[in-house]
């Protein structure tokens, strides 16, 4: 046990990537336009949209949990406080 080389660990081991990623979404929160990055994401037309929806719940049937009632696919309203 006496080696002080850093393991050459990839994959879901690789903490050096894990760093490095958390570092990143960190500094893209901080800096980032949100809202402008979202809108920009956002559906262009209804055919966008549907297509964007049929692929959400493709994923969500691969889930773990993969009961489309487990999260809704729209955000719900907030309610005025």
């Amino acid at each position: 046990m006496g080696n002080t080389e850093k393991p050459d660990v990839q994959g879901e081991g690789d903490y050096e990537a894990a760093r490095r990623y958390g570092k990143e979404v960190k500094d893209y929160v901080e800096s980032a336009d949100i809202d402008k990055a979202a809108h920009e994401a956002a559906p262009k037309s209804p055919d966008e949209q549907r297509e964007m929806d049929e692929a959400e719940r493709a994923g969500r049937s691969h889930s773990k949990g993969g009961k489309e009632r487990d999260m809704p696919l729209k955000p719900e309203a907030k309610k005025p406080q």
